[in-house]
């Protein structure tokens, strides 16, 4: 080998070298560069939404901000992972048109073997841009799961219940979405009361216990107006039913209710009122008239036992 071919070699080699140099870095460059627009862009979308939800005066506004905020946030990490590997592709050699090509029939069969997971996002883009769900309401979804919102994604929404059970819905399976916290809600009370009773005093110590709720530093704030009483709804087996609600804030409508029943026990209890249990009146028999006495009480007891 004589001198001129050695520097031949050593010259190729260090072109070779310098080239997989320029290759790295530039790899490197469109690694850093993508992330560092990942990063950008999340915390651009993140002060966006801080600052829309500034100005809007709703909570249920800056619910959907937040959440829609999650979503676009993915959205832009999923986008620029994808062009920044495509440059990476291009820059190691390898084309990226056969690629999209193959990809573009491999992904029309996974549509088609797919077809739950591209309703999955079809349903949540559409659950998110109609605003039927926002993170922190308490749903009710498909009659079958319900629960507290703990995020929700183009592809599925969490839920945890009063049990501390967490649910995970995809969006595929939601049919309907009963939404219990949005705006206002209604504590509503099915109220039974002994026949015997007069209708129009207790539905009088109703109102008066209502009053003094809604007079109550703690709970004034939670009632947005004063019972609304529908009165006697229906004849019970062993009580006479009389329906009421509240107008309350979002998810104070239990916190009210409880507090309500509680509050109106001891009412009853002051005032006499009976709020009757199941029970059974024999007769001995019934005559055309109708005039067959009651058995005794004795009796009665015996023939319930």
């Amino acid at each position: 080998m004589n001198q001129e071919n050695f520097f031949d070699i050593f010259d190729r080699l260090w072109a070779g070298m310098g080239s997989a140099t320029t290759t790295v870095l530039r790899i490197a460059v469109i690694v850093v560069v993508a992330w560092v627009a990942t990063a950008a862009l999340q915390r651009a979308i993140r002060a966006f939404r801080i600052r829309v939800a500034a100005r809007m005066g709703d909570r249920e506004s800056a619910k959907r901000a937040e959440t829609l905020g999650r979503v676009f946030r993915y959205l832009v990490a999923v986008v620029i992972t994808l062009v920044a590997g495509m440059l990476v592709l291009g820059e190691i050699g390898i084309s990226v048109a056969p690629i999209l090509g193959a990809a573009g029939v491999v992904g029309l069969a996974v549509g088609f073997g797919a077809q739950s997971l591209v309703k999955d996002y079809f349903t949540g883009f559409f659950l998110l841009l109609e605003n039927q769900i926002s993170t922190g309401d308490i749903v009710k979804l498909s009659g079958e799961h319900a629960g507290f919102v703990e995020e929700v994604t183009l592809r599925y929404v969490r839920l945890r219940d009063y049990d501390g059970r967490v649910h995970y819905v995809p969006n595929s399976q939601i049919s309907s979405v009963i939404n219990m916290t949005r705006g206002f809600s209604f504590a509503v009370l099915d109220v039974g009361v002994a026949y015997r009773e007069n209708v129009d005093e207790v539905m009088a110590v109703m109102q008066e216990v209502a009053l003094g709720m809604r007079q109550d530093e703690a709970f004034a704030p939670r009632i947005l107006e004063d019972l609304e009483m529908a009165g006697v709804d229906q004849w019970g087996d062993s009580a006479v039913v009389i329906k009421c609600r509240f107008k309350v804030v979002a998810m104070q409508q239990w916190a009210v209710k409880r507090e309500y029943l509680r509050r109106l026990k001891n009412a009853f209890d002051e005032r006499g009122i009976e709020i009757p249990y199941p029970h059974l009146t024999v007769y001995a028999g019934q005559s055309k008239d109708g005039g067959a006495p009651v058995l005794p009480v004795q009796l009665q007891r015996a023939a319930a036992r």
